[in-house]
């Protein structure tokens, strides 16, 4: 394990190397202060070309690209098609700034060989996939486990250069969904080496008005930042997702809490309340995306 008493980590090399991205594009001055991805599940229906191009018309400095099962790139193709993706990324001026996973360990031949992949590629960050509590065995034992688990993506991640993050996200039995389970197993690790993708969406639905708390207790680790929104569905415990800044999340204290903390790395836009399998809703869901920058844009400028 990596201790933290080694040097922490800040946002600054990604930051520049995003922003010199955006600068290039004469994208927002906003996108040079915390550079924004989009999700591209929205975007699938797109060939890699297609959508390297919507992206960088749309002005985000890349994409947070599907590396997993239903992916845009599937695992057991990702020799031959993630190359293709990222030549398409880069001939158009973008990147693939995070690559998100079903990873969550490296005892699997497939995983490996897809880390090592973008690794060669220069992805430098990918989420992890998502781990999962059961309720017939103590929790304890279990976090014991999956403190193990990340050892092992760690020791094998760090040669090559590329940080597991690992998402908060809502749910029953999900690790991670309050937020200090994750503390307890990455509070030992250097920064460098493995960080948080902070969801501030699920972090409001499982924390409701104490997301401040988890959010400067995991400060240290933010290698990423989720943006999206909520609303209760019809008043019941079941979070239903809308258009940014219209829900549950109280985005100008967010933003605000974020500059105070001087987070100045990379967002990714979430856009997850039209129907993304479906090829005909692609133009709304392009539309929809578009809305939500606007937005975003607008919180990061202040």
């Amino acid at each position: 394990m990596i201790l933290y008493s080694r040097r922490r980590f800040t946002q600054t090399a990604s930051a520049a190397v995003f922003s010199s991205l955006a600068l290039a594009r004469e994208t927002p001055a906003a996108d040079a202060k915390m550079p924004v991805c989009v999700f591209n599940k929205p975007l699938q229906h797109l060939n890699y070309e297609e959508q390297a191009n919507l992206v960088a018309e749309m002005g985000f400095v890349g994409i947070e690209g599907t590396v997993r099962t239903n992916g845009h790139v599937t695992p057991e193709r990702v020799k031959k098609d993630l190359p293709d993706q990222i030549k398409a990324l880069r001939k158009n001026g973008v990147e693939m700034t995070l690559m998100t996973t079903d990873i969550n360990n490296t005892d699997d031949e497939v995983h490996r060989r897809v880390l090592e992949t973008a690794a060669s590629l220069g992805v430098t960050q990918f989420r992890m996939g998502s781990i999962k509590f059961t309720f017939d065995r103590p929790i304890q034992e279990q976090l014991d486990e999956i403190k193990v688990t990340f050892e092992k993506l760690v020791d094998f991640c760090q040669p090559l250069g590329i940080q597991p993050l690992y998402q908060n996200h809502a749910g029953v039995g999900r690790f991670g969904a309050a937020l200090w389970d994750v503390y307890e197993v990455i509070k030992g690790y250097d920064p460098n080496d493995v960080g948080i993708a902070f969801d501030i969406r699920h972090a409001v639905v499982e924390g409701g008005q104490s997301w401040p708390t988890e959010f400067h207790l995991l400060r240290p680790w933010f290698g990423f930042v989720y943006c999206k929104d909520f609303e209760w569905e019809d008043g019941n415990q079941k979070p239903s997702n809308v258009p940014l800044t219209t829900g549950q999340v109280d985005y100008p204290l967010f933003f605000k809490t974020l500059e105070k903390s001087d987070y100045t790395g990379p967002i990714s836009l979430h856009m997850e309340y039209i129907n993304r399998k479906d090829p005909m809703l692609l133009d709304e869901s392009i539309a929809a995306i578009k809305a939500d920058k606007k937005n975003l844009d607008a919180l990061i400028r202040g």
